[in-house]
């Protein structure tokens, strides 16, 4: 995510965060921004979950099919 911006980049966004919200927000903003990716991630998983359970398919309900091969006729010369 912050691979393509450098160390200064990322002091200055520091600095930025700091003018903009001040010492007393930050922390309560990362808590915030914490709290926002944990739900995200745990809504996902759960929707990840619900779709296994739906698409899994007893094998009891799968009929098994004969497969019988092709009748194949040799042509002489």
């Amino acid at each position: 995510m912050f691979s393509s911006i450098g160390p200064t980049g990322f002091i200055l966004l520091i600095i930025l965060a700091l003018i903009l919200f001040g010492p007393n927000k930050l922390p309560e903003l990362g808590r915030a921004v914490g709290r926002t990716f944990r739900e995200f991630k745990e809504g996902t998983r759960d929707m990840m979950k619900d779709e296994d359970k739906t698409t899994k398919v007893p094998a009891d309900s799968i009929q098994s099919a004969e497969v019988v091969p092709e009748a194949r006729t040799e042509e002489k010369r």
